[in-house]
């Protein structure tokens, strides 16, 4: 397990995911600058990662160990690769029960709360993602892909914690219907490849996107850039 010191929440993230991009945000500001340090005074970050040796199937991408990450997205996502980094990462229970409250006592705060959280949680697996690199150098790797894409089920979620020891190392569980507590929390797959094996797919836009058709950014003509 690692922890991570998170001492920055990216404030123009957080206002891009209340709709405000591109326009004056106002008395927002303040307030997510406000609701920022809140949450970073009570967040305490952790992430995990661990790298398995792959194979591109008919039925997916077979991990090293023998969990199959079922699906075509994926398996395009990661043309080319023999490695696969998957890593978790959360902010900890405190911040679930901070928006909890917040939801109870002012709603409208509570909304620019879950911004932060997002952003944070976000700028977390940025920096995870940065240090995984720095451990591969000269060999290129994937953008980040997350059960939930795609045709890549959610209902791995628990199996992939396992693989990473995540409810004993982070505290990092998966419910009976695959939803991650605490609720700020993400796992993702990163794939390895050598230089010039085969161009993997992005994989993270809106084609594949599980809220493809419910997205704010694309209603408003957009992309979140995520």
């Amino acid at each position: 397990m690692a922890v991570m010191e998170l001492d920055h929440i990216p404030v123009d993230e957080v206002l891009r995911y209340l709709g405000t991009a591109g326009k004056d945000p106002g008395a927002l500001l303040p307030l997510a600058e406000d609701c920022a340090r809140e949450l970073l005074a009570i967040a305490r970050p952790r992430w995990e990662w661990r790298a398995f040796g792959c194979r591109i199937g008919p039925e997916g991408v077979q991990l090293e160990g023998g969990l199959l990450l079922p699906g075509q997205d994926l398996a395009r996502h990661l043309a080319g690769c023999r490695e696969a980094v998957l890593m978790a990462a959360t902010l900890s229970a405190g911040v679930d029960g901070l928006l909890r409250q917040s939801q109870l006592r002012d709603l409208g705060r509570s909304l620019v709360l879950e911004a932060c959280a997002t952003a944070a949680i976000e700028e977390v697996c940025d920096r995870g993602e940065a240090m995984i690199r720095g451990q591969y150098p000269g060999r290129v790797l994937t953008s980040r892909y997350s059960p939930g894409y795609g045709d890549l089920p959610v209902t791995v979620q628990g199996a992939f914690l396992a693989l990473l020891d995540a409810p004993r190392r982070l505290g990092l569980c998966a419910t009976g219907s695959s939803i991650l507590t605490p609720r700020k929390s993400v796992t993702a797959v990163v794939g390895v490849r050598e230089a010039g094996a085969g161009t993997p797919e992005d994989g993270r836009g809106c084609a594949v996107c599980r809220l493809r058709e419910s997205c704010v950014y694309r209603k408003a003509g957009t992309v979140c850039q995520g």
